[in-house]
């Protein structure tokens, strides 16, 4: 089973066609498809960290989500910050298509390796900033913190695969890394980049975890490959 990885797929919902950021958006989407049936086969898994459309309620949402189900894989899903349709997770689950899989504060074990995760939020300057975006961030912690602990509890040993929406961590800011590092989380990818914040992600090994930014327009909009 190979896995593959693409975040940030903004499909438009029939409201926001993405060329609107660029003449590089035009299409996107066709050229992921392309791309996607080209290298995926049914039993390899797309990890999608987030921004999956742009509807504002989950029944406008279905039309996209059953699109991404359409192509090949299994599929697992994470909130980004612009999923706006993505209201209670039970209800987000129960209306996924068949072969796509919702994460929020838990995890999942797939053939021999645990997927876990949480959306993440901008990181402050400061542990102890007394702003909105600061704590958002201290609860994001806690809402990662819980899936990993929902992955260890079900494998101690198993290798650890983290889906983030926002950046774990900057070149300046620890961010996420610590607790990513405290679970032996092997990977993690993560999107929300565009344009020239792609030029200062993080990628590669720090301390142990392998990072990986996934977003769509950084890839030239084709699937990202993280392992056999």
């Amino acid at each position: 089973m190979a896995v593959y990885a693409i975040s940030d797929l903004h499909l438009p919902a029939r409201v926001k066609p993405m060329d609107v950021f660029g003449e590089h958006w035009r299409n996107h989407f066709e050229r992921i498809q392309a791309d996607w049936r080209a290298r995926v086969g049914t039993e390899d898994m797309v990890l999608l960290p987030g921004d999956l459309s742009w509807a504002m309620r989950l029944e406008e949402a279905i039309e996209d989500l059953s699109e991404i189900a359409a192509l090949p894989g299994v599929k697992l899903i994470l909130r980004g910050n612009h999923d706006y349709w993505w209201s209670a997770v039970g209800r987000v689950r129960r209306a996924l298509p068949e072969g796509m899989y919702a994460i929020q504060n838990d995890s999942v074990l797939i053939d021999g390796r645990l997927y876990a995760g949480s959306r993440g939020w901008v990181i402050p300057a400061a542990e102890d900033q007394a702003d909105d975006d600061a704590r958002i961030y201290r609860r994001e912690r806690m809402r990662l913190e819980m899936s990993l602990k929902n992955a260890r509890a079900k494998d101690a040993d198993a290798p650890i695969t983290a889906m983030m929406h926002y950046p774990p961590l900057t070149e300046e800011l620890p961010g996420f890394s610590d607790i990513l590092e405290a679970y032996g989380v092997k990977d993690c990818v993560y999107g929300h980049l565009h344009g020239g914040g792609l030029f200062g992600a993080v990628r590669g090994e720090r301390r142990g975890v392998r990072y990986h930014q996934v977003s769509c327009d950084g890839l030239d909009f084709k699937l990202y490959r993280l392992y056999e």
